[in-house]
């Protein structure tokens, strides 16, 4: 009898092994069908983002084409900023480009232009900017003579930095982040002002924008805003922008283009390239290409639709 007495509950033990066993088995398959799903994403979301840099690599080439195709004015793409809008297979791209010469260079400009621009575009008194410039000086020159409101290494040292100035010119204009009183607020005003390239003490009016203008010394606001005025209606009319009446200094060079290139796969994928590119050389490098950058996120304007049009 007590034998027997055992069956029903080794049976109700095995019962609940197999269904410990079947929740178990279930868990399993659930989570490698997770994980299979998940794998499977980031496959598709690699294949698309690959599709995505091909094409706006590609796009670069076609924006430089553009700008140095021969056509009327009318139907020349220009490095103004404006954007322009195509696709190529699924992908959808948007692409503008800007020309160097009417921003400032972080090595060559003069240190009244860079002031200029540290009190209009960067908020800061005539003091606080000359003091900013004199460190970017002592950050750039080969030498240890540390100018009156500057920074040389043991400033650095003394701030608890890490590193001291490379006292060499600037590779790119995020090292401005590194000197010494610059902070991210006075940097994101500036910066998009800056460049390495153009190699010029002064700007190229007709293609600066409103705060590089303002920084021009000489320049007031009435000045500016009556300049950019008269080179939209010129450029309007396909006719070259007018002379700015005040002289900031020796103008860059024209046609060293910065292009931005974004595109959007259906997926809502997007890869942003960014390049500095200058125009000339022979048959088999129409283009001498300056800097080849990944963009960090999507700023060119979604196309215009019907019905944005329409409103």
């Amino acid at each position: 009898m007590k034998r027997s007495s055992s069956f029903p509950r080794q049976r109700g033990i095995a019962l609940i092994m197999v269904l410990w066993l079947t929740i178990l088995l279930t868990v399993i398959a659930s989570a490698f069908a997770y994980s299979m799903r998940t794998e499977t994403l980031a496959a598709r979301n690699a294949v698309s983002l690959a599709q995505a840099r091909s094409v706006a690599d590609g796009a670069i080439m076609r924006m430089s084409f553009e700008l140095m195709r021969p056509r009327t004015v009318n139907e020349t793409w220009q490095a103004d900023g404006a954007p322009h809008y195509w696709d190529e297979g699924d992908a959808h791209v948007a692409a503008n480009a800007i020309d160097e010469s009417g921003k400032i260079d972080l090595n060559s400009a003069s240190d009244a232009l860079l002031k200029g621009l540290f009190q209009t575009a960067g908020g800061l008194d005539a003091d606080a900017a000359q003091a900013i410039v004199d460190k970017i000086d002592d950050w750039k020159d080969a030498d240890d003579l540390k100018r009156p409101n500057g920074a040389e290494a043991p400033d650095y040292q003394a701030a608890g930095l890490s590193y001291k100035p490379s006292n060499a010119p600037f590779e790119n204009v995020a090292e401005l982040q590194r000197v010494l009183g610059m902070t991210p607020a006075l940097y994101a005003a500036v910066a998009d002002s800056l460049t390495i390239f153009n190699k010029s003490p002064g700007v190229n009016p007709s293609f600066a924008s409103r705060n590089v203008l303002l920084a021009i010394p000489g320049a007031t606001v009435e000045v500016v805003d009556t300049y950019l005025a008269q080179r939209q209606a010129a450029l309007a009319s396909g006719l070259p922008a007018p002379p700015f009446p005040v002289s900031g200094g020796a103008a860059g060079p024209t046609n060293l283009w910065r292009i931005r290139t974004e595109a959007t796969m259906p997926d809502g994928v997007t890869y942003a390239r960014e390049a500095v590119i200058r125009p000339g050389g022979d048959l088999q490098h129409p283009v001498t290409i300056l800097a080849w950058i990944e963009g960090d996120y999507r700023r060119i304007p979604p196309a215009p639709t019907p019905e944005s049009v329409a409103k």
